[in-house]
């Protein structure tokens, strides 16, 4: 029996995504497209593959067994196309990162557009989220998250600045009228805006430190949004004065060097080390991946 190979590629990407829209969007085909081929599979092969809801996509007993046993075989497939991409004059193809949308808006503006452009035959994709997702699932060849964050069985690489620090800060309107915190636990007598995440946690506590003493502060607010896509509203919404925000500081440097913007508690503001571009270790490293890898490497300060 001779399957199409795209038609088993499409069949791992929606099963381990859990949908047809899902995995278009990690796979960058439509799911029509995606659709049709799963149902041109299930036709060959003559089982169904998949239970289909409006809700979700789950893989049947007979998908979950072909999945098992399909993963590393197209894994190998790929390891043996990158042995020939190795020959090439320069590398090419694609390479998928997921990243946080603080890497998105901090990190990569300085990394990306120089790579590109040393590599022209690279088609680079990102998926920026705060999910946490499993990258591996998701099909992307690589991520960037912070230590706390790293996966196990992983290689982790230093990306971006080694050090980085939490910065709380308000308009200066607000502060002339409800007062200016001289400790952290005045938060809790302020109007603080917060973030949530995707699985609809608040984050965690906003931590101080200084002198050696570390304090946790749990503040409230008017204003909770999103973390990630709506960070920038709460932001606009500090610049209005509706209250103090607590943020990635280089995130909030250009509206405090504008004056928009002033610090609030900056001898208590918490350092913490920077992201790390991390990736499997038990996997041959795809030629863009490895080209990337490299020239992270060679940027300065990248140690």
């Amino acid at each position: 029996m001779k399957t199409d190979l795209g038609d088993l590629n499409a069949f791992v990407a929606v099963a381990r995504a859990g949908g047809f829209r899902e995995g278009a969007r990690i796979t960058g085909a439509s799911a029509s497209f995606l659709s049709e081929a799963v149902r041109r599979l299930e036709t060959q092969l003559g089982v169904r593959l998949l239970n289909r809801t409006t809700r979700s996509v789950v893989a049947t007993e007979a998908g979950k067994g072909l999945l098992e046993r399909l993963g590393p075989a197209l894994s190998e497939v790929e390891a043996a196309l990158e042995v020939v991409n190795g020959f090439r004059g320069r590398p090419a193809g694609t390479l998928r990162l997921n990243v946080p949308v603080s890497a998105a808006r901090l990190v990569l503006p300085a990394i990306v557009p120089p790579f590109l452009a040393a590599y022209p035959d690279i088609r680079l994709e990102i998926m920026a989220e705060d999910s946490f997702v499993d990258m591996l699932a998701a099909g992307c060849d690589a991520g960037i998250r912070y230590d706390e964050r790293l996966e196990q069985d992983m290689i982790a690489v230093p990306i971006g600045p080694r050090v980085q620090r939490f910065a709380t800060a308000a308009s200066p309107g607000y502060l002339n009228r409800c007062g200016r915190p001289s400790h952290p636990r005045d938060l809790l007598d302020h109007a603080c805006l917060l973030g949530r995440f995707s699985s609809g946690k608040t984050t965690a506590p906003w931590e101080f430190e200084r002198d050696g003493e570390v304090v946790l502060v749990d503040p409230a607010g008017p204003l909770i949004v999103s973390v990630g896509g709506s960070i920038d509203l709460a932001v606009d919404a500090a610049i209005a004065g509706t209250g103090i925000i607590s943020l990635f500081e280089d995130w909030l440097r250009p509206h405090l060097n504008a004056g928009t913007l002033e610090p609030v508690l900056e001898p208590w503001w918490q350092s913490f080390s920077g992201p790390f571009l991390y990736y499997p270790g038990r996997r041959l490293v795809p030629a863009p991946l490895r080209a990337f890898i490299d020239f992270v490497k060679a940027l300065p300060g990248q140690k």
